[in-house]
């Protein structure tokens, strides 16, 4: 590839020595993208042998054995997993929603995760997008079910829009005194997901049922022409106490620095009315593979490589956090981490989280991804993903800003399947990934510091992370010092 004509020349000079750097990169990127590797298998036995993976399940428990067992056989130094606990369990029963009068009809629902149960008939208040004004506007809505509306969604900011109306909008029913919030898919044709509105794995404060859209937009027709909808809602949801769950942790260890440690992560938990590929087991298995490339390129890394599959993600990043305060004496020490959490569209850029100080280090690293349009640095930061506990105590995050692709169409969805993913694709994403991480790892100086607390006050006005965990209910952890660096 890029040095190929450079080794031909130099081939009698370098047949005895070590392999160099670049070579070694070379090499790690053939490797990625050779077919075939276990990558298609080791996912189709944790989609459609697996399925859905939520925690405290025992997809969940069979998903982290398979983590572990997949990392050892790709040749990892060393494999453990690490425990830890979410506040309560939660399991959907068999949901049932209709409209009960004036006219009758089934209509297509689940239960939004962490919710509590309800078995009631009431009447449906429209709320529009769920504003202040529009919840004003409504009226009385105590002991109502109130319907509020969605966009359809197109583009990340759909995605992330969808949520931050979230709060206000459970905000404003409880303070109503609402029986429940039927809430509109964004999604046409039919198509369901599970979504959460809680980040700490405690149970919400209000029932909330997702309707199919084309029966939740009927239902309010029928309101917009005056007539009085009657629902039943029976949502039996399973609670319970606190549940145990893990992660992942594999290693290669360093030759010459190796109490450094870069990461690479995923999350392996997903929502189960799919079975989780593209969010995010095509990345939990990318990791796994990007292991095995690294070690079959004949790659001794000088820093140790971690290689980390989160669990509890989809319950508020849960997995992450818990990882940074058990290891918070060794975050000095962790040089960079990277996380996948995209599906398999392709790679635009490289986001550093605020980080403007690493640009001139991160952008040589990229350069082989030219070929792929996907070298590019950008400075934007999201609290979205398993970078978040690592961003907040100021170590460097590189998170790769990928193309909706199918992503958005089958997030947390039902259609969430095997079928869905693009392995060309998946594997030009984990030569990358393979690339960036040994480049981090045999880098002759560090990436950038850890950051302090003021330094990362410093990315929000740029980066709108204030805003963003506001949106996400985790501002007033990082306010009063309980989440994040403290100094």
């Amino acid at each position: 590839m890029r040095w190929s004509k450079v080794f031909l020349v130099l081939a009698s000079i370098l047949t005895a020595a070590p392999l160099c750097l670049a070579q070694s990169n070379d090499a790690v990127m053939q490797e990625a993208l050779k077919p075939p590797t276990p990558l298609q298998e080791n996912l189709r036995v944790l989609t459609d042998e697996i399925g859905g993976r939520v925690p405290g399940t025992p997809a969940m428990q069979q998903a982290v054995q398979w983590g572990a067992n997949a990392f050892k056989a790709a040749g990892a130094d060393s494999v453990h997993t690490e425990e830890f606990t979410i506040a309560q369990s939660w399991g959907e029963g068999d949901t049932l929603v209709n409209v009960v009068a004036p006219v009758k009809f089934y209509v297509r629902a689940h239960s939004i995760a962490w919710g509590p149960a309800l078995n009631a008939t009431a009447r449906v208040v429209d709320v529009g997008m769920g504003t202040d004004a529009e919840f004003a506007k409504a009226g009385d809505i105590a002991g109502a079910i109130v319907l509020a509306h969605s966009n359809v969604l197109k583009t990340w900011n759909d995605l992330f829009e969808e949520y931050y109306r979230a709060p206000g909008i459970i905000a404003n029913a409880a303070k109503g005194k609402a029986l429940a919030i039927a809430f509109t898919s964004s999604r046409e044709h039919d198509l369901l997901y599970r979504h959460i509105n809680t980040s700490n794995g405690k149970v919400d404060v209000i029932p909330q049922v997702l309707l199919a859209r084309e029966d939740s937009e009927r239902i309010a027709r029928l309101l917009a022409h005056g007539e009085k909808i009657m629902m039943s809602v029976s949502m039996p949801n399973q609670l319970g106490p606190e549940i145990k769950t893990a992660n992942v942790v594999a290693e290669l260890k360093g030759t010459e620095l190796p109490n450094e440690i870069v990461i690479l992560g995923a999350h392996l938990d997903s929502w189960e009315l799919g079975t989780g590929a593209l969010d995010n087991g095509c990345n939990a298995a990318l990791v796994i593979d990007t292991l095995r490339a690294i070690k079959a390129a004949g790659i001794r890394p000088r820093r140790t490589i971690r290689f980390i599959l989160f669990s509890g993600e989809e319950q508020g990043l849960i997995g992450s956090g818990a990882y940074v305060r058990a290891h918070s004496k060794e975050l000095d020490n962790i040089v960079a981490e990277v996380v996948l959490d995209e599906g398999v569209g392709a790679i635009a850029s490289f986001s550093t989280g605020g980080r403007k100080d690493v640009d001139a280090a991160l952008t040589p690293m990229l350069r082989p991804f030219a070929q792929w349009r996907s070298d590019a640095v950008t400075n934007d930061a999201t609290v979205g993903t398993d970078n978040f506990d690592f961003m907040m105590e100021g170590v460097p995050t590189i998170l790769p800003n990928q193309v909706e692709a199918n992503y958005l169409i089958n997030y947390h969805a039902s259609s969430d399947t095997f079928d869905k993913v693009d392995f060309t694709q998946l594997k030009k994403n984990e030569a990358m990934a393979a690339e960036l991480i040994v480049e981090l790892a045999n880098a002759p100086q560090r990436i950038g510091p850890r950051y302090t607390r003021s330094q990362i006050e410093a990315t929000f006005p740029e980066t709108h992370l204030d805003d963003q965990m506001k949106g996400f209910g985790l501002w007033e952890e990082w306010a009063n010092g309980t989440r994040g660096r403290k100094q």
